[in-house]
């Protein structure tokens, strides 16, 4: 789990294929103090598990499905990337709860200086829109940013002197990718409230959704 409040940031001194995946080696610009095989770490908000470490150089795997749901298939060598380390469960939760999944690709549609902030509009597949609400958390390359304006198709952030100063998001242009993940609370509500199955392909004749019968029967009408 993580906050979504980089560390720092790295860069992507090796590309190796491994697979139908590929192996990254990241340098980070801070010391990995205590980090250790088999640690997780957000790199660009996706959450990756620590396979060889020397250092400040870390090793990552890349499976096929972090490959197809975030921008790391386009990486390429001398990248820069926002590395935070999994949480400690006595920190303060500075940003909010990341849990490093990426939902999907988002891109930068518009950037604009607002005063001493830059303005971001990004836009995103209309399947995430839903779970983008105004003044929501949402991280954006792992960065926990909070939503100013939302559309059916792009939400916009504003960025911070800081924020632009330590993570990529001051490095990004109109058309680059990022990545996206929504706030996992609003995930987990549509499910309970819904009424899916647990399992795939499963068939149920009962709706177990939240119904006015529900609550009545709960006590709470």
């Amino acid at each position: 789990m993580f906050t979504g409040i980089i560390e720092g940031l790295g860069t992507i001194g090796a590309i190796r294929p491994a697979g139908q995946g590929k192996r990254l080696t990241i340098e980070a610009d801070y010391a990995l103090d205590q980090t250790k095989i088999g640690d997780s770490i957000a790199v660009n908000g996706a959450c990756l598990t620590v396979v060889k470490i020397n250092g400040k150089k870390f090793e990552v795997d890349l499976s096929p499905e972090t490959l197809a749901a975030s921008t790391f298939d386009k990486a390429r060598l001398g990248d820069r990337l926002n590395i935070e380390r999994a949480m400690r469960l006595s920190d303060r939760i500075d940003g909010h709860l990341v849990s490093g999944h990426v939902d999907g690709i988002g891109v930068i549609k518009q950037r604009e200086k607002l005063g001493n902030a830059i303005r971001v509009t990004i836009a995103v597949p209309e399947a995430l829109s839903r779970y983008i609400i105004h003044k929501g958390s949402i991280a954006v390359d792992g960065i926990s940013l909070t939503i100013n304006a939302c559309e059916p198709k792009s939400f916009t952030v504003s960025i911070i002197p800081h924020t632009a100063e330590i993570t990529t998001i001051g490095l990004k242009q109109n058309g680059d990718p990022v990545n996206i993940e929504t706030d996992m609370i609003g995930k987990y509500v549509e499910r309970f409230t819904r009424g899916d199955s647990m399992y795939a392909g499963e068939k149920t004749t009962e709706s177990s959704g939240v119904t006015m019968e529900s609550l009545a029967k709960s006590g709470f009408l």
